[in-house]
C-alpha cells in the first residue's frame, strides 16, 4: 500500500458498552464509548475494478473493534484509543490511522469527553 495515499476510509459513532474508568463504581457497570475511526487506504484499485477483495472491510474493522472492546475493561480512553490503533494497525495492514474515543457521560455537566490519537504502522 502506498503510505503517501491520500485516500481514507471511515467508521463514525461506532458505539460500544464496556467497562471502562478509575473509579471503583465505574468497574461495576458498562459504559457507552463512541468511536469515530479515519484509516489511510489507496480506494483506487477496488474503485476502478469494483472488487470487493481489494477494500478495507470496514465490516471487519468494526466487529474487530466491538469484539474486542466488550471483551476487555480499561481504566482510561488513552488506553483504548492505543489499543485500538495497534490492533488495527497489525491486523488490517492500515498504515495510518486517526481515531476519536469520546465517552459522552464522563462528566455530568459536559456532552462529551474525548481523545484523539494519530498513529502510523512502524
Amino acid at each position: 500500500m502506498n503510505t503517501n495515499c491520500k485516500d481514507r476510509v471511515l467508521i463514525e459513532g461506532l458505539t460500544l458498552f464496556t467497562t471502562i474508568g478509575v473509579y471503583q463504581w465505574e468497574k461495576t457497570i458498562k459504559q457507552k464509548l463512541i468511536l469515530d475511526l479515519e484509516m489511510a487506504w489507496d480506494n483506487q484499485p477496488a474503485g476502478k475494478t469494483d472488487d470487493v477483495s481489494l477494500c478495507l472491510d470496514y465490516f471487519a474493522v468494526s466487529q474487530t473493534i466491538t469484539t474486542f472492546i466488550q471483551s476487555n475493561q480499561f481504566e482510561l480512553i488513552e488506553c483504548v484509543a492505543e489499543r485500538i490503533a495497534e490492533l488495527v494497525i497489525e491486523k488490517f495492514g492500515v498504515n495510518w490511522l486517526r481515531i476519536k474515543v469520546s465517552k459522552p457521560d464522563a462528566i455530568a455537566n459536559a456532552g462529551n469527553v474525548a481523545v484523539v490519537i494519530e498513529r502510523t504502522a512502524n
